[in-house]
């Protein structure tokens, strides 16, 4: 059935609680549509790419990790931006955007979702706070740097890039998907063995070596693809909704 974009909108604020959070960008409706949503598609950043594809698959409006308005841009709405949001308005799709509270939920989040498929067992937040962005836990057994390597590769489908720096068996893991790789110190803090996420900097090699902690960099997009779509999925048992996936997979 098609659900007016007032009551979705609503729903999703009431599953992702956007008001705890600080961030880079706003949270939830970021462009409104012309129709009730019945089909719903979802991905990981609302690029070109991504708008074209969901445009054709008859998308009446689109759910995305990676939205527009960051903190710190231009906010004209010209160029890139300009033909992005052209193309939805051109369509009459809405889109909605999440961040941190998409990194965060507790169930249907990236960081939950990422520790589900890999079989970790969560025990907290990797910093504390109610609303933890990563978290701390255990590897269902102790793994070699090159094991977990491989399961990771496995699971995500991105081969990922590894830093050693901890010790021979990896038991204890700490993990923030995306682009959290300054978070390796409270990684370190928190006793993992290894720390894993999506992007690498200069700097983090240096940490890893330093502080004695394996540092895996698994993808920003590759990481971050399962809180949108164990969304979209709760979204399609409570409204209905036709629910589609479309993949844009990219090299970071």
């Amino acid at each position: 059935m098609a659900v007016d974009i007032t009551t979705l909108d609503q729903w999703f604020n009431d599953t992702l609680e956007p008001h705890a959070f600080q961030d880079y960008c706003p949270n939830g409706l970021q462009v409104e549509g012309a129709r009730p949503v019945q089909k719903l598609v979802l991905g990981v950043t609302a690029s070109q790419l991504f708008l074209d594809r969901a445009v054709a698959a008859g998308a009446d409006a689109v759910l995305v990790h990676h939205g527009y308005f960051w903190k710190g841009e231009d906010a004209c709405i010209a160029g890139m931006k300009r033909r992005r949001i052209k193309a939805l308005l051109d369509a009459g799709v809405s889109l909605w955007a999440y961040h941190l509270p998409l990194d965060a939920h507790p169930t249907l989040g990236n960081n939950a979702q990422l520790a589900a498929r890999m079989g970790w067992q969560v025990e907290g937040g990797l910093k504390p706070g109610v609303r933890p962005i990563g978290n701390v836990g255990q590897a269902a057994e102790a793994l070699t740097a090159q094991q977990l390597a491989r399961q990771l590769h496995e699971v995500l489908d991105y081969k990922p890039l590894h830093i050693p720096g901890g010790p021979e068996r990896i038991q204890r893991i700490a993990w923030c998907t995306g682009g959290a790789q300054g978070m390796i110190q409270a990684a370190w803090e928190a006793g993992a063995d290894a720390y894993v996420t999506g992007e690498i900097s200069e700097p983090t090699v240096h940490a890893a070596h330093e502080l004695g902690i394996h540092f895996f960099a698994a993808g920003h997009h590759a990481t971050e693809r399962y809180g949108v779509q164990a969304l979209g999925a709760e979204a399609a048992k409570v409204w209905g909704l036709d629910v589609q996936f479309i993949d844009c997979p990219i090299p970071v």
